[in-house]
């Protein structure tokens, strides 16, 4: 198979791009507030707290739970999802990293 754009750049360099393109929605920093608050919970619970359908919420958790940024335990039928502390403790450390050896703003 080929290459693709992004094999021209870093590991870091995807990895950022990919937990920052997965919190990129405003509805997906919804739904990791409500992560946050709760601690976590099943989808239904989500569907229940945002305007928004439940095929509409399993797509943006599959794309959050796809770049790392929350996981899911299978209750029975349930999934139940939360965040996932490191990964988000790594996004914000390189969020920080990248800002702060340059002169922004």
């Amino acid at each position: 198979m080929g290459l693709t754009k992004s094999d021209l750049f870093s590991k870091e360099h995807v990895d950022l791009a990919n937990m920052a393109k997965a919190i990129s929605h405003p509805a997906r920093i919804a739904i990791l507030e409500y992560l946050i608050k709760k601690g976590e919970c099943v989808c239904g619970d989500i569907v229940n707290e945002l305007p928004l359908s439940q095929s509409t919420v399993s797509q943006h958790l599959k794309a959050m739970k796809n770049a790392g940024i929350i996981k899911n335990d299978i209750d029975g039928v349930y999934r139940c999802y939360c965040v996932n502390t490191q990964a988000c403790h790594s996004l914000m450390s390189k969020i920080h990293h990248l800002f702060k050896n340059g002169s922004c703003c």
